[in-house]
């Protein structure tokens, strides 16, 4: 009985591999992060996705914490900022931030990122920048707006993916944990445990009273500043 001859293959018909580079990487690490969350960002798998070996993205990359720097500037350059105006500042503060929340809540893997590293590029610059031109219209100014900026963003990145990460069954759980609590051992918190839990969802109340409550202490210590 003959054996069926076995189909050779040449390389050369393959399609060819787009050549490895930064941006390429990034991209491909960012594509994954979407999928699988920050558990696919792993320097195994981004080179496996490649069609290379790890060792190959240190030549482009120092480690996987740059390499989620930059991960996440990319996810930025998917946020809108409105036009500069002589409008209301803090209205336009809040609605920038508002969209920035829902861009890391639509990407859950975004958020986590945006809390364990720092972006580096012109995207996580961009939205510096103008922040702090929101805040010089409302007079802050110097460290107050340096560190104010920082504030906010650590704010939204938590709310982001505190709503990202939980469920509305985990929620009534949580609620139901609070009613059922000792009211002996917790009298404050009892007397309190429907406002844990209030806030108008589709006004973002409770967002926007947190962004002003920050606002207002950043104007105090401004003041203080001044002083």
């Amino acid at each position: 009985m003959m054996k069926p001859k076995r189909e050779i293959v040449s390389r050369r018909n393959r399609p060819a591999k787009e050549a490895l580079s930064h941006e390429l990487i990034v991209k491909t690490a960012y594509d994954l992060l979407k999928e699988e969350g920050t558990s696919g960002m792993s320097m195994r798998k981004i080179a496996k996705q490649l069609d290379t070996g790890p060792s190959s993205l240190y030549v482009y990359v120092k480690n996987l914490q740059e390499l989620s720097s930059y991960v996440l500037d990319l996810g930025l350059g998917e946020l809108h900022l409105p036009e500069l105006t002589d409008d209301n500042w803090k209205e336009q503060l809040s609605q920038t931030l508002y969209g920035y929340a829902m861009l890391l809540i639509e990407q859950p893997g975004l958020a986590e990122l945006s809390l364990r590293t720092i972006p580096i590029g012109d995207n996580a610059f961009r939205l510096n920048e103008y922040l702090l031109a929101v805040l010089q219209k409302g007079g802050i100014f110097s460290a107050s707006a340096a560190w104010g900026t920082d504030l906010l963003l650590l704010y939204v990145s938590s709310v982001a993916l505190e709503k990202a990460a939980r469920s509305s069954d985990q929620m009534e759980r949580t609620q139901n944990y609070y009613n059922e609590a000792d009211s002996v051992r917790f009298p404050l918190m009892n007397s309190l445990k429907k406002e844990f839990f209030s806030g108008d969802i589709d006004s973002k109340e409770r967002f926007f009273w947190g962004i002003e409550v920050i606002l207002q202490g950043i104007l105090q210590m401004q003041q203080r500043g001044r002083s």
